[in-house]
Parts: C-alpha cells; structure tokens; sequence
C-alpha cells in the first residue's frame, strides 16, 4: 500500500514537473486584437483553416501557436523618389495595415509573421515611386495631391490583397523638395493667387458698373413715363392744392385772386 501511494506520488511529482516545465507550450492565451493559428508537429502541419480566437487555450506540448495582431496598425514611411522631370523630392507616407483575418493561416504559410517588413513596405516603396514618377513636382502641392494618394492606394491595396493583407488607407504626410524648386513653387502659387484676386475684383467692379447702369436706366425710365403723365390740368390741380395748403398755414395772412400764371390764385401778404 505504501509502496502504491510512494509511485503515485512520484508519478505526480514527474506530472507537476513536466506540466510546469511545459506550462507555456500547453496553455495559450490570445489577448484582445490578436488570433492565432496553430502549427502540429505530428498531425497535418500548420492548420490553415482554424483561427483561433482571443482567450484561454490548451494545446499539445509538442504543437506550437502563432499569435497575430489583427488590430489595424499605422506605420510611416520615408524615402526620396524621381519626379517626372527628374528631380529628386523626398516624400514621408503614413499608411495602415491589418492581416486578413479569415486567411491567417494562408498569410503564415506563405510569409509569416514578418509580413510588414518582407511585404508591405517594399509595395508602398514600388507604388510610390511608380505614381510620383508620372506628376511634376509642384502637382504635389496642388489638388493632384490627393490624386497621387489615391492611386498609390489602389496600386498597392490590389497586390497586399492578393498576399492576404488588408491596406486600410494611404496618406501623404511631407513632401521637402530642392529650396530653389520650393521658393520657385511656392512664388508661381502666390503669383496665381494675385491674379485669381485681381480677376475677382474686375469682375465684381464690371457687376457693380452694371447694377449702377441698370439702376440708371430704370430711374431715367421712371422720369419719362412720370413727365409723359405729368398735363397742364395735373399740373393746376397739383398748384391748387399746394396753394390751398400753404393759405392754411397760422403764420400766413392770405388774400386770393384767381389771376395768376395758369389760372392759378395769387397769395398776397403774410406775416
């Protein structure tokens, strides 16, 4: 009996040992914003379509878990490219990344976990100097900018997509050119802006000219139709009543004699 319980206890010592000593091989955990795929060394090789998630896992000593960070990453990268015409600029991108989840595996087959390094960084190279290629140097600094994001986007999104790779987006952040070629730049800009204003002011003083001769033929056309309806007997009337009013007034003492120009009363004294 006690020979029983001394190989027990030996057996689960040699247990404790080898759990303990294999403790990291056997227990896995994946933290949030990583999976995993597993390799197993006796049956099958690296499982290519299980991925596991994040949480507790146990596993056989013998096989081997690779872990991944799935969270979109952001990277930055520098480098000096040829312009169209020749000149060297230097161009500073930030671009964002994540492995395509659903085909972890395939992405561990075919490249591993160095994937930024071996992948994504020789494309974003290749597609920038390709696109800047095309476009002269003081495009970067016009609208086409944007364009030029775009198509190194695209260019290298299609080629990661095919290595299982997910390109999020693209972004320009610097671009230094020659000083000479800067100041030369940035004096044309300046200059087309000048002129963009000054264009601005003539055709707001051409509108403003305008308004003024609308506004005068319209006054010029009111005084016609005004003096056209403007008779003899209008114009009695009008003095009549103009003269009845000043009679009324308390300051003026009035005598009225219907002899004047037009027929029109005479107002004679007054205080």
């Amino acid at each position: 009996m006690n020979q029983n319980l001394i190989r027990l206890g030996v057996i689960g010592i040699i247990a404790l040992v080898v759990i303990v000593y294999f403790s990291r091989s056997i227990f896995v955990t994946i933290d949030p914003g990583q999976n995993g795929v597993i390799f197993r060394r006796f049956s099958g090789g690296l499982d290519k379509e299980k991925v596991f998630a994040q949480g507790f896992h146990v596993i056989a000593p013998w096989n081997k878990m690779y872990v991944y960070n799935v969270r979109i990453q952001t990277e930055v990268s520098g480098m000096d490219v040829l312009s169209t015409n020749g000149l060297t600029i230097k161009v500073e991108l930030s671009y964002r990344y994540q492995p395509d989840v659903a085909n972890l595996g395939l992405l561990h087959d075919t490249i591993g976990q160095g994937y930024h390094e071996s992948i994504i960084i020789p494309e974003i190279r290749s597609a920038t100097r390709q696109v800047i290629g095309k476009y002269l140097p003081e495009e970067l600094y016009s609208r086409k900018r944007e364009v030029i994001q775009d198509e190194i986007f695209k260019a290298t999104a299609v080629n990661l997509a095919e290595k299982y790779i997910i390109l999020d987006a693209v972004l320009i952040r610097e671009v230094t050119l020659p000083p000479s070629l800067q100041q030369a730049i940035e004096k044309k800009l300046k200059q087309e802006q000048e002129s963009l204003e000054y264009e601005f002011k003539l055709t707001r003083e051409a509108k403003e000219a305008e308004r003024k001769i609308i506004e005068a033929e319209g006054k010029a056309a009111f005084n016609r139709i005004l003096s056209a309806s403007l008779t003899d007997k209008i114009l009695q009337e009008k003095g009549i009543e103009a003269t009845l009013k000043l009679a009324e007034s308390p300051n003026t003492k009035t005598i009225i004699i219907g002899a004047g120009d037009g027929g029109l009363p005479i107002i004679l004294g007054g205080n």
